[in-house]
């Protein structure tokens, strides 16, 4: 973990416009996800984020539960980030981390970083000190072989 972030980065034989509809979709994001915990989208369903596009998503680890999403960084083909937080009066307190994609154009086709951000998070002190930055940079790389599968 470099200070409150975890990345993990992948060549990908294709173009980075292809890559980012997939990451621009919350429909694909269960289908992407490495760690098993993404159920599916609640919303927008049929559309690409935006900047400041907020979107349901259910989960599951161990027992269910929702993710407000909100889009904090947007350019098109290269970066999108979401911020991600309970839904309701729990996001005041819980929550925050970052999820951020990075399409980098590279020979063979494109360099994607994958990074988890908890400078924001309200836990980031227990979550750092916790076995979970570990166990997300595999789970991002698993999500990077993901979408290589489904875009190669």
């Amino acid at each position: 973990m470099d200070g409150n972030i975890v990345s993990v980065k992948r060549v990908i034989q294709a173009p980075p416009n292809k890559i980012f509809e997939l990451l621009a979709d919350p429909a694909q994001h269960s289908v992407i996800d490495g760690s098993g915990t993404v159920v599916g989208a609640k919303s927008p369903q049929g559309k690409q984020l935006e900047l400041g596009d907020t979107f349901g998503m259910s989960m599951k680890m161990g027992i269910g539960y929702s993710m407000v999403n909100t889009v904090t960084e947007f350019e098109a083909d290269r970066r999108i980030t979401w911020q991600a937080k309970p839904p309701g009066r729990m996001g005041k307190f819980l929550a925050g981390r970052m999820w951020r994609y990075e399409l980098e154009p590279v020979d063979g086709g494109t360099l994607v970083t994958e990074s988890w951000d908890i400078s924001q998070d309200k836990q980031r002190f227990l979550l750092k000190h916790s076995p979970l930055p570990k166990k997300t940079e595999q789970n991002m790389s698993k999500t990077l072989e993901k979408i290589e599968e489904l875009v190669g």
